[in-house]
């Protein structure tokens, strides 16, 4: 029997540029093609207009006194904005350090003083979470020393902020195109806070080449072409969007469409109907959700016929209604990591319906895959082992971190993935377990112990654990065991109470109960496969089937 060992095809060639000459070349191919659509914004810029503009921030960013090898942070939701600052920093050498919307103080101090951002580009406010003000905390609290500007994003001035549109040159500097004939396309560009099994973030650091060869191929993979009008309602601070969409376009001549700045299945729905898109984009929630809308039949929505449903194992028939009632009989599945780039393996548009419901497809171009024992071994096919992958999608290491880069990636250049997988005598990958423990709560990853070390700092938990249980909507939610110290009590409203405004929502535990004591092995390990059971039983809850 063959070893579960493949390596995708040689054509086409990986792509040998950085983003800035990449998004050149589209201007001078695609001048008057849509680049960016966000009705919700009143934009719709061409790709020459997008790089112009990319041009000016770029040359904005070098006055306030930027440089190459900085790290910009951007802090924003979905927007016309995010995007050019995504491609102007590419321009001018800057890394952009992307946040999550959904982060609160003690996740944005973490993230902006382990990359060392000089700079930060920021939405004032975002479903009712105050950005700005958060920000402002941090700075009187003399909390962020590296900081130098904050960049509003919008017209007005507010005091202590530059304003956004204020920043972009009237007229783009030679330095930038310099700047960019130096650049080299495995230059660092991107770093991606994940979260970390020691309750740490980590910063996933990502080149030109990772990223925008990643996004070509899935581009290619559902058929992108100039023609191709993307709706992007996944976030543009993970890969799906900025990478996946973004570059995916970028590289295809093709329209990147922002229906709102958060997910909003009406919205996407509106949008797709409206700009007649013919590619979706979406983790297996936002489709359940735009599914379900009581009017869902009234919208008009035959132009599509493709698009990418990832971030979370995807329920079957859920993929069977997105291709009947969405009519995308191309939608793929895609497989990935932030560290990968994400996208590993795709499905085909070629695929039969069975194998893109029961698989995450075949291996991208120039990627190697392998699935090994616990000794490191390769397995026969159809074996599971722990998934490891090889190649241009890998990333450069985590930032400022090699001690957990080195048991990422170990000396023969494998990204040990911590997923269990089996690969078929076809070449298809299917995903069955995770060696690490990590839950997926609506394509979010989160790491019980960043959770648990949180809750460990209440003055009332004397211990917490914390797993992932079975849910319809999300595929997963939290659910935390507490111990509590000798003589107090506490609800689980005062436990949620304590998350508000310090982490994020989707990390906040949905389930909470109080024990006097935890499963154990007996080499004192928490068994919270037993707890998991337990509370699936108490709560009368099933795992969905999923592809």
């Amino acid at each position: 029997m063959s070893e579960s060992y493949v390596r995708g095809a040689d054509t086409p060639p990986l792509l040998e540029d950085t983003i800035g000459a990449a998004l050149e070349r589209a201007a001078r191919t695609w001048q008057r093609r849509s680049a960016i659509i966000a009705p919700f914004q009143n934009i719709h810029w061409t790709y020459e207009e997008l790089n112009a503009r990319a041009d000016a921030l770029a040359t904005g960013f070098l006055e306030l006194g930027l440089a190459p090898g900085d790290r910009v942070g951007i802090w924003a939701p979905n927007c016309a904005e995010w995007t050019l600052t995504q491609f102007a920093a590419a321009k001018a050498g800057i890394i952009l350090v992307t946040i999550n919307p959904a982060y609160r103080k003690a996740e944005l101090d973490y993230a902006l003083n382990k990359s060392g951002c000089r700079a930060l580009v920021l939405a004032r406010a975002h479903r009712g979470v105050e950005f700005a003000s958060m920000l402002r905390e941090l700075v009187a609290e003399r909390k962020l020393p590296h900081l130098q500007h904050a960049m509003l994003i919008g017209k007005k001035s507010v005091e202590g902020f530059l304003a956004f549109d204020d920043i972009a040159a009237t007229k783009a500097d030679d330095r930038v195109r310099k700047i960019g004939a130096a650049l080299k396309p495995g230059d660092a560009i991107n770093i991606q806070f994940t979260s970390g099994t020691t309750g740490f973030h980590k910063g996933a650091t990502l080149s030109h080449r990772n990223i925008l060869n990643n996004g070509f191929f899935v581009g290619e993979a559902i058929g992108l072409s100039p023609q191709d009008k993307l709706c992007i309602p996944v976030p543009l601070y993970h890969c799906f969007g900025m990478v996946m969409g973004n570059l995916g376009c970028l590289t295809h001549g093709s329209a990147m469409v922002y229906p709102s700045e958060g997910f909003d299945p009406a919205a996407v729905l509106q949008t797709v109907q409206d700009e007649k898109c013919t590619a979706l984009y979406g983790v297996p929630t936002m489709f359940i959700a735009e599914l379900g809308q009581s009017d869902f039949a009234k919208y008009d929505l035959s132009s599509l016929r493709t698009g990418i449903m990832a971030g979370s194992p995807c329920p079957i028939e859920v993929m069977r209604h997105v291709i009947d009632k969405m009519h995308m009989r191309e939608v793929t599945i895609a497989y990935g990591m932030t560290e990968t780039s994400p996208v590993s393996f795709q499905s085909s548009r070629s695929d039969s319906i069975a194998r893109r419901v029961s698989t995450v497809g075949r291996v991208l171009p120039h990627v190697e895959v392998k699935i090994v024992d616990a000794d490191g071994n390769t397995v026969p096919r159809g074996t599971p082992g722990e998934l490891c992958t090889r190649g241009p999608s890998v990333m450069l290491g985590y930032w400022d971190d090699e001690a957990r880069t080195a048991e990422a990636i170990d000396a023969g250049g494998w990204m040990h993935t911590g997923d269990i997988g089996t690969i078929d005598d076809e070449g298809y990958g299917n995903i069955t377990g995770r060696i690490k423990d990590m839950v997926i709560r609506g394509g979010e990853n989160i790491y019980p112990r960043e959770i648990e070390e949180f809750l460990y700092r209440h003055p009332k938990v004397a211990d917490v654990t914390v797993v992932g249980l079975p849910d319809e909507r999300y595929g997963e939610e939290l659910c935390a065991w507490i111990m509590l110290k000798p003589g107090q009590s506490a609800t689980a409203e005062d436990i949620k109470h304590f998350c508000d405004n310090q982490i994020a929502r989707y990390k906040v535990p949905r389930y909470v109960r109080f024990v006097e004591s935890f499963p154990m092995t007996v080499t004192g390990k928490v068994q919270k496969f037993r707890i998991r059971e337990a509370m699936m039983e108490e709560l009368g809850l099933t795992v969905q089937k999923t592809a």
